[in-house]
């Protein structure tokens, strides 16, 4: 059985009845975990095991796992900072900045491997233009090259680990106070003013070999009128075309606020593939995700399936006790737990 192009959320921290039935649809292809999915590692670990044996090839299993406030796994996992706090690093040490970067990317895959998640949403790539209500300290910086050199390096590191990096919110998040998981957000910067600023870490990155990104819900009516994740301007032209991006795009969760002037769930599903993107989410209202499946007519293509298919983790580690018994693991725990310090102590890193 083919993989979907539908990434689902499921109920708590074990399989439902209901949760195995949309898992086993044909147009699921994925699952997206949230914190009521986690009590422990060995937990997660098991439920991971029994999602990814429910198809061949399996489902990709992702989370959202940025480090500060956005960090869905606490307990058993280490803690991560805030993506400014390496910002604030590089503005003092550059050097010191990247390497960090490269080491809380590494933490951050190895633990999730360790319990059988595949992907993480990060890197965040938005430009933080101090106003944003939702983006705020998950950015890493004001400025576009502080952002693609940290974002690059945490993409070193999660590679490294054995995880492959998603950068979202294309085109830039960051610029607005709104957050579209609640209200309809709009930009009304001009395509210059984005492509010299906002687009720059994408660009870059996707020059780096990123090999996911998520769309925003934000709409920039100076460029087309339907938000980035369902709009063919900035997924075909802009993305594929100008950038020469490659990889697997994700929408942004099909449910937020954001996204409901589009039309019901199917209408919004069928505008975001029809755009461009290879992979959609739909997360926390159950209720949505039944109507898509018994009602979504999508033929996945076989460059969408491939896309898809790189994104799974490559390597596999022992479970998180023996990944806690190796040395390089060690090392990076220890120097990233520093961050946060101020500048006379990061020097003794």
């Amino acid at each position: 059985m083919s993989l979907g192009p539908v990434m689902l959320d499921i109920v708590g921290t074990q399989l439902t009845p209901d949760d195995r039935t949309r898992l086993l649809h044909t147009l699921t292809g994925g699952v997206i975990l949230f914190t009521r999915n986690f009590s422990s590692h060995q937990q997660l670990t098991e439920l991971t095991a029994e999602i990814h044996a429910l198809r061949s090839p399996p489902l990709l299993i992702a989370v959202d796992h940025e480090g500060g406030r956005v960090q869905r796994f606490q307990r058993d996992f280490t803690p991560l900072p805030a993506m400014r706090e390496l910002g604030k690093v590089w503005d003092k040490h550059p050097n010191q900045a990247q390497h960090l970067a490269r080491q809380v990317g590494f933490v951050l895959a190895s633990e999730l491997i360790a319990c059988g998640v595949d992907l993480s949403f990060t890197p965040v790539l938005d430009v933080d233009h101090g106003q944003s209500c939702i983006i705020g300290d998950r950015a890493f910086h004001r400025k576009p090259q502080a952002i693609a050199n940290l974002a690059h390096n945490l993409m070193l590191g999660l590679k490294s680990a054995g995880m492959m990096a998603v950068g979202k919110h294309f085109p830039g998040h960051g610029y607005i106070q709104a957050d579209s998981h609640i209200e309809l957000s709009i930009d009304n910067r001009s395509y210059v003013d984005i492509e010299l600023d906002d687009l720059i870490p994408f660009r870059q990155m996707i020059n780096f070999g990123l090999t996911g990104i998520m769309a925003s819900h934000v709409v920039y009516p100076q460029v087309d009128r339907y938000p980035a994740g369902f709009s063919s301007r900035w997924l075909k032209d802009i993305l594929r075309e100008t950038l020469e991006f490659d990889g697997c795009i994700f929408s942004d969760d099909l449910s937020m606020q954001g996204t409901t002037h589009i039309g019901n769930i199917v209408t919004r599903a069928q505008t975001a593939l029809h755009a461009g993107c290879d992979m959609i989410l739909v997360c926390n209202k159950p209720q949505d995700a039944d109507e898509l499946l018994q009602q979504l007519t999508w033929d996945i293509s076989a460059v969408s399936m491939a896309r898809i298919a790189r994104l799974h983790s490559k390597k596999k580690v022992d479970g998180m006790m023996k990944l806690r018994e190796r040395t390089d693991f060690v090392k990076a725990i220890r120097e990233i737990s520093g961050i946060g310090f101020d500048s006379r102590e990061l020097t003794l890193l």
